[in-house]
This record gives C-alpha cells, structure tokens and sequence, in this order.
C-alpha cells in the first residue's frame, strides 16, 4: 500500500524466504541461546523469539501446536522452550530477549548485533557487569595499597547500580551468581592490567 506505514522489515525478502529466514534464526536463537547477525533481522527475529517465550509460559496445547510449527527442529526444542526456559521466565513480565549492537562483522559493513536470551548462561550485560565490579573492586584495593589517584577510586556509578539492578532481579539466585562470576574475574586478574597501563 502507497504511503502506509510500514509494520515489520521486509529485509529485501518475499514472505516466504523472510519467514523462512526468521524461523531459522529464531530455530538458532533457543539452541545456542545467542546468535550474531545483522541489525535489522535481530530485531525482527527478536520480536518472534518474544512471542515464543510467552507461548511456552502459556503451556496449553494449543501453543505447543503454534510453537511446533516455527521452529525448524521442534522435537529438540520444544522440551526446552516448554520445560527449563520457561521455568527461567516464569516472574519475568517481558523482555526475554536482548539486541546488543555489536561492530560490523560483514565485509560489506552492514550494522551487526547480538540477539541473546536474558539470565542464561552467555548473558553479555550479566558478564560485563560483573567485569566492571571487578575492575572497580581491584581499583579501590589499589586505593588502599597506596595506588591510583583519586579520581579512580568513586564507588559504583549509577549506571553500574542500574546494571546490578536488571542483571539479578528475575535471576533466580541472582546476586548470589554475580558475586560468583566477579570472584572468577578477579581471580583471572581483572583490574591489575589497568594498573599496569596507567603506570600505578
């Protein structure tokens, strides 16, 4: 239609091939539990991948009908979609999945990003929080040693706090799983390379 607003990327596909290439990624998404591809069909593959999730909480039979018929391998994935995933986001009201922009990875520069399910084991943002609690903890323990200067040593920003926030508060044992994942970071030795590069 001329003029209409467009509801969905057409990604320069027929209906059926975007379809097709929605089911795969989405197929792709529930088994590796993160996919990187380009921008725009992580969008769109997100906007299916939420709609799944929410069939899988419903657990009715007619959403393992609806379910069965998009992903391409159902038999493997559908236990999975109907058993431990929904377990996962059983509290959650929303927002199963995240769109993380990422540098291009195409030879032809086209904008790339990570497609992932939240609170699972490759939770990028739940990892990165972690690493700059780290950092920040090596930073105040430089602090008290005599290290670094004062401008280092400030305490957890608010983005930071906001972060902690989103990463434990549907996470079952949450802050629990944080403070894991920070001791294994600081035990590899983050933070001490910025010591090391700033000459403290």
């Amino acid at each position: 239609m001329a003029g209409g607003l467009t509801k969905y990327r057409h990604l320069s596909r027929k209906s059926s091939h975007r379809q097709a290439l929605l089911r795969n990624l989405v197929t792709s998404l529930f088994q590796h539990e993160s996919i990187t591809t380009t921008w725009p069909k992580a969008k769109e593959a997100q906007r299916l991948a939420e709609k799944l999730i929410t069939l899988g909480k419903k657990n009715t039979n007619a959403a393992r009908t609806r379910a069965l018929s998009i992903f391409f391998t159902p038999h493997a994935l559908l236990p999975k979609l109907f058993g431990p995933l929904r377990e996962r986001y059983a509290t959650r009201p929303g927002g199963y999945t995240r769109v993380l922009r990422i540098e291009p990875t195409k030879p032809d520069q086209a904008p790339s990003a990570i497609l992932e399910l939240v609170d699972g084991p490759k939770d990028m943002r739940f990892a990165m929080t972690a690493r700059t609690l780290a950092r920040q903890r090596a930073l105040e323990d430089a602090k008290s040693d005599g290290w670094g200067d004062d401008r280092e040593n400030r305490g957890m920003n608010d983005i930071t706090v906001n972060n902690v926030k989103k990463v434990t508060r549907f996470r079952v044992d949450g802050e629990k799983a944080l403070e894991q994942l920070v001791q294994r970071f600081e035990e590899m030795g983050v933070g001490r390379e910025e010591r090391v590069r700033t000459g403290t």
